[in-house]
């Protein structure tokens, strides 16, 4: 919901800091897989008990997912790197519940099951209408340059951080924020679900 609205804030100094690393020869792809990593010692944090240490490391995810972009646009944008992005996010989002559920099953997994399923239905409703996007040669610019048609929605990459950085300040209450945002994200597939078959 509000990625659009952050762009003009957040893409001059990415976009800086992007040509920066190109011409210190940082590739997108690494910077893409660096992110990743980042983002997976996030989750084993979180199922060590090391929740702050966690949101940092989400953090720095997320930096490292809006400078890879910065980076390909100031080299070479690719297919493989645009692929590298979208499925490492996917990734990313899928580990953060998971670990949540892992270092406290009794209190977390079924809420964790619920966002999942949730993230699932999101993810289906934005992935299959990139690619009927592609078909008909749709485009947009709204969330900055991108290798697939972005779909906007009540729950977005904003939100999601959000609320992951939510888990780890308050852990004790991921149940409930859990459950919560599993509704919004399953509304927002659901409002996608009936705007795209209209337009299809």
């Amino acid at each position: 919901m509000f990625d659009a609205r952050l762009r003009p804030l957040i893409d001059p100094p990415l976009n800086a800091a992007g040509r920066r690393l190109a011409a210190a020869g940082v590739g997108a792809d690494a910077v893409t897989l660096a992110g990743f990593a980042c983002g997976i010692a996030a989750a084993f944090a979180i199922c060590w008990h090391a929740p702050l240490l966690a949101a940092l490391l989400i953090l720095a995810n997320r930096l490292a997912d809006g400078l890879d972009g910065a980076v390909a646009r100031a080299r070479t944008r690719t297919d493989r790197g645009g692929y590298l992005d979208i499925v490492l996010d996917f990734f990313f989002y899928g580990a953060i519940p998971f670990a949540f559920a892992l270092a406290d099953p009794a209190a977390n997994a079924l809420a964790a099951s619920a966002l999942l399923l949730s993230f699932y239905m999101n993810g289906a409703s934005f992935l299959g209408f990139a690619i009927m996007a592609e078909k008909r040669g749709f485009s947009t610019s709204a969330q900055g340059a991108k290798s697939l048609y972005y779909l906007g929605g009540l729950a977005e990459g904003a939100e999601t951080i959000a609320v992951f950085l939510a888990f780890c300040l308050f852990p004790a209450a991921f149940a409930p924020i859990a459950w919560a945002f599993a509704a919004v994200c399953a509304v927002s597939a659901t409002a996608r679900l009936v705007m795209v078959s209209r337009l299809l």
